[in-house]
């Protein structure tokens, strides 16, 4: 998470030396989202580039986004006309889709300006979920406790309606990590087996790897044909995939999404989630049953592996 940095603070000290240097911060935020589509949001590097910026004035580059335990994540937030203020996170620990640990160190200019740890607690609701968060922050250069309190408060409100516009598909698929990941990057076997029960896919170009694409149609059991356009922005060998979904070639974005991969006793257990740019298109898709042909197409990826 990152401090305000508006472009009236950036650059100017707030030091005070009446009041202290650290502080325990305390947030709370009830979101209409199970605990595991929350957790999702608030640890997946791809939901996190959507929800990390506090206010459109500021724009946040990813460096690094390595979502585990031992695992960092690096990014620049900017400002026109201000220094660039840095800020890694490491993840200290992860228990999902309840609590998380993680440090914080901003610095600018090389200097370090603050170090923080930071603690989330999730609790189900229900429907609804909880999320709770503790930053016992320690300012070395000057006192950032306001602007850490402006930040938190805004990415939380961020990440709410994040959370709330997210679909996340879980599927444990009975199949070495190695050979779905194959299935998964291989540009003969993806259009074999992406899609519901009785889809087709048709490839127009297909690159995968950071940086590629894949320009298909999607082709439906009665012969709907819905233009599809995927852009890879993430590809950690069997880790992790994080790619844009775009209305038809070059379209409007329909989606921020990510897999994510994990071996489970010589299974996988395979999440794929999505941000959906509007809250409205997010209703839409859950209208016409996008959850329950989501896990037909990783019903059919786990038929293809197996069978491969």
């Amino acid at each position: 998470m990152r401090p305000t940095i508006a472009a009236d603070e950036i650059g100017r000290a707030a030091a005070d030396d009446t009041g202290g240097r650290f502080a325990t911060l305390s947030f709370e935020r009830d979101v209409a989202a199970p605990t595991t589509v929350l957790w999702q949001a608030w640890t997946a590097p791809a939901a996190r580039a959507v929800w990390a910026a506090p206010s459109p004035s500021i724009a946040v580059a990813f460096l690094e986004a390595d979502s585990w335990v031992g695992g960092r994540e690096v990014s620049l937030c900017k400002v026109e006309g201000r220094p660039e203020i840095r800020c890694e996170v490491g993840w200290l620990e992860l228990q999902p889709p309840a609590r998380s640990v993680n440090y914080e160190m901003i610095s600018s200019k090389g200097v370090t300006r603050s170090a923080a740890l930071v603690t989330a607690d999730i609790r189900d609701l229900g429907a609804r979920s909880r999320l709770s968060v503790t930053v016992q922050l320690s300012s070395l250069a000057d006192d950032m406790e306001a602007g850490y309190r402006q930040g938190f408060a805004a990415g939380l409100d961020n990440l709410a309606g994040v959370a709330e516009r997210t679909m996340v598909l879980e599927r444990v698929i009975r199949a070495p990590r190695s050979a779905v990941w194959a299935a998964w990057m291989n540009p003969e076997a993806l259009p074999q087996w992406w899609g519901p029960d009785g889809y087709s896919c048709r490839t127009k170009r297909i690159d995968l790897r950071k940086g590629g694409e894949w320009v298909f149609d999607m082709i439906a059991p009665d012969g709907t044909v819905f233009p599809n356009h995927h852009l890879y922005h993430e590809v950690r060998s069997e880790e992790a995939i994080g790619y844009v979904l775009l209305w038809g070639e070059n379209g409007p974005k329909h989606a921020d999404a990510w897999v994510s991969l994990a071996d489970q006793g010589g299974a996988t257990k395979v999440t794929l989630g999505m941000v959906f740019s509007t809250a409205a298109e997010f209703q839409e898709a859950k209208g016409f049953g996008a959850i329950e042909l989501g896990l037909q197409t990783l019903g059919k990826l786990e038929r293809f592996v197996q069978t491969a």
